[in-house]
């Protein structure tokens, strides 16, 4: 059973002005889910109405398989979230914020060093919180939401306003928590590159809509299934004929010739049986689809239809 399911979910701001509409995800226990959509898409959006800091204007929240509306108060109980930018004391160190939240959560004092060493944060555990980098302030905020030690954990742009080291430094601690503790994670970002080193899962939402639910590795078949090679050689009608034998075959106007991409391995077979027939191959290369052109792809009728 899905971890969290949204069930044809809509919201608006205004009668018809939709900023989301009839979202269907399903976020399998145990994955990073990659929410995924260029700003102003309604990520955020979604995020409050799972959380349940909007009211829907239709359909339903389910978390742990409970509808959210009827269960909230033991639904909360077992996650955690940071929304934007964490609200911290400045003045206080991290840990001082830590304890403020721990009263409020009611768990016991000895999670507080638990959650430090689980962001890495243990040295700067008893510094000004105000002299933080943005990237330990986003790690204290994490901190703050693991406190309570939830099963599922909503993260709203966590990399947004990093430099690349700190973008790296937060991957890599999601998957680390995902690995070792078990936690769930809802992610959502506008970082194509990103989403891809990080996730297992995807949802690519656009003007509200959700254009693509998947794992990642479906989301890169799809992306294989639009690339090709991108063949020179010094005798083109030669070639063609060769390659025909085995692969569907297209010449280019600029006389290249292009075959669908299967696999490396592929690749190599290929580059072999020419150069062995005494073709000189003068480019192989690998042509279309990488994830960004993808999301393009995805979203491109909605882009067109706004533009009308």
């Amino acid at each position: 059973m899905p971890i969290l399911q949204t069930h044809q979910l809509e919201f608006y701001f205004r009668k018809g002005q939709p900023i989301v509409r009839q979202v269907d995800l399903s976020v399998p226990k145990g994955s990073i889910f990659g929410f995924l959509g260029p700003n102003g898409a309604g990520k955020t959006t979604t995020i409050r109405l799972i959380l349940g800091l909007l009211r829907a204007s239709g359909g339903r929240v389910e978390i742990f398989g409970q509808e959210l509306e009827s269960n909230r108060s033991e639904l909360f109980q077992k996650i955690g979230s940071l929304i934007e930018q964490p609200s911290l004391y400045l003045h206080l160190t991290g840990e001082q914020n830590l304890e403020i939240a721990r009263r409020y959560t009611q768990v016991p004092a000895s999670r507080i060093p638990e959650v430090l060493a689980m962001v890495g944060l243990q040295a700067a555990a008893r510094k000004r919180a105000g002299a933080y980098s943005l990237g330990m302030k986003q790690r204290l905020g994490l901190a703050i939401a693991l406190l309570h030690q939830p099963e599922l954990v909503i993260l709203d742009e966590p990399t947004n306003g990093l430099d690349p080291a700190g973008i790296i430094e937060m991957r890599e601690l999601l998957k680390t928590l995902n690995r070792d503790h078990g936690i769930t994670f809802f992610v959502s970002s506008h970082l194509l590159a990103e989403v891809e080193r990080m996730c297992t899962h995807v949802g690519i939402i656009h003007q509200g809509k959700l254009l693509f639910q998947g794992s990642i590795e479906e989301l890169q078949s799809a992306q294989v299934q639009k690339r090709s090679l991108q063949l020179e050689t010094n005798n083109v009608d030669q070639a063609e004929a060769l390659l025909r034998q085995q692969y569907s075959v297209q010449r280019l106007a600029n006389g290249k010739l292009s075959i669908p991409f299967e696999s490396k391995s592929q690749v190599a077979a290929l580059n072999q049986s020419l150069v062995l027939a005494g073709f000189e191959v003068y480019e192989l290369s690998l042509q279309g689809a990488d994830l960004e052109e993808m999301f393009l792809e995805i979203t491109g009728p909605l882009r067109m239809e706004s533009l009308v």
